[in-house]
């Protein structure tokens, strides 16, 4: 993609009652990509506004994420992925994926008409969601994916995903991928002491440790020297510890990954 083809994707369109705008920004434009090596990759910021609403009520959906010009199936699965992350929110009817940033903003904004329809005075309900590159090494881009869907209510709700890219082969891997086969058990068995070491961490004594208990999780990031595991809010803690993160130094996980994912 030339810097001109780049600009022309930088537009703003207002049509059948949502206004959204799109635009390469960060230098995605004067240059697609951050090395000679590896994925090229332009940053893409896109927001939706709801038209015809009451003043400081308005729903809005902002998008800051990423596109590779060569890869378009790692475009659309990065799309699908954020959108799965605000799809079933709300208490309307969006638990069918959207097929496109539009769709989901038309969905939510009736949601949020509905809404008012019943609560006249609730504040405008908000969704963010963002993709930046975390951490690059060995070949291994991995993404971090946060969204964060407001509906009213004390807070909205915060959520956050890894998305690992090997750049040699150009796909998404999983936990499952760069796992040995049959070393789930061991990757469990990794986990529940990195847990352990993060109760320790938190000071938490026995009771907060049974009535949050661990769970299974493949939410993971693969860094040169640990593995992080995110959870999200109420899945391991209470809402005001935030997302926890557990880390597992890559020594604990030889004989469990692969080779190829614990390369520094």
């Amino acid at each position: 993609m030339t810097v001109e083809a780049c600009k022309l994707n930088a537009r703003r369109v207002a049509c059948g009652g949502v206004m959204w705008s799109t635009l390469a920004v960060l230098g995605g434009c004067q240059a697609l990509s951050s090395g000679t090596e590896g994925l090229e990759h332009e940053r893409v910021e896109t927001s939706f506004v709801e038209r015809d609403c009451p003043t400081g009520r308005c729903a809005t959906v902002e998008v800051q994420s990423l596109r590779f010009p060569d890869a378009p199936r790692l475009s659309e699965r990065l799309r699908d992925e954020l959108l799965t992350m605000g799809t079933g929110i709300t208490d309307g009817e969006s638990e069918m994926l959207a097929p496109s940033w539009e769709a989901y903003a038309q969905t939510f904004f009736d949601e949020a008409r509905a809404a008012r329809e019943q609560v006249p005075e609730l504040p405008g309900y908000q969704a963010l969601f963002e993709a930046e590159i975390y951490d690059r090494h060995a070949d291994l881009m991995t993404l971090k994916l946060d969204s964060y869907v407001f509906t009213g209510g004390a807070h909205g709700m915060p959520l956050t995903e890894f998305m690992v890219i090997d750049e040699r082969e150009r796909r998404v891997v999983t936990l499952d991928d760069m796992l040995i086969d049959g070393q789930m058990p061991a990757y469990r068995d990794a986990l529940t002491q990195a847990h352990r070491r993060w109760l320790d961490e938190q000071q938490a004594d026995a009771d907060f440790a049974e009535t949050w208990p661990l769970s299974m999780n493949r939410n993971v990031a693969p860094l040169a020297g640990e593995w992080r595991v995110r959870y999200n809010a109420y899945d391991i803690a209470p809402y005001a510890y935030g997302q926890p993160e557990l880390r597992i130094p890559v020594e604990a996980l030889e004989g469990v990954v692969k080779p190829r994912y614990l390369e520094r």
